[in-house]
């Protein structure tokens, strides 16, 4: 199944019928697609998103990725609420945010490595560059 995982609708038809999931997305502000994918993110040396830290930072903007990297998942569990609630109806049992995308076989990213802060990734992550839709003037 190809979905955007953003929905969690194929990543549920995946886990229902038994199917492998490749996930096609930019990355959630969360940092769940690191997170399920049991990527190491350091907190002392990868920014988290909306603080505009840089790999070099100082005490203070450590201690601010720290506690920004505590709200996210809250953050993201409240925001997926209604959706892990149907995920758990469909598939009969109790799921987590985490246990729906756990199951991804291959994770296509649309985002530059370059671009990005270097961090380690796993062999199922594939970084296919920014694909746009949009026509440029």
């Amino acid at each position: 199944v190809l979905a955007d995982p953003i929905f969690m609708c194929g990543a549920t038809l995946a886990n229902y019928l038994s199917l492998p999931s490749v996930f096609f997305m930019r990355g959630f502000p969360c940092n769940l697609h690191y997170e399920a994918t049991q990527c190491p993110s350091p907190l002392s040396y990868t920014p988290r998103l909306f603080t505009f830290n840089s790999d070099h930072m100082t005490f203070f903007q450590r201690v601010e990725n720290a506690l920004v990297a505590l709200l996210e998942l809250g953050y993201c569990n409240s925001f997926y609420e209604d959706m892990i609630k149907f995920s758990s109806e469909v598939l009969q049992r109790d799921v987590s945010l985490l246990d729906l995308l756990n199951s991804a076989s291959i994770w296509l990213l649309r985002f530059d490595f370059v671009f990005d802060y270097v961090r380690p990734v796993m062999p199922n992550m594939v970084f296919i560059g920014g694909i746009n839709c949009a026509q440029r003037k």
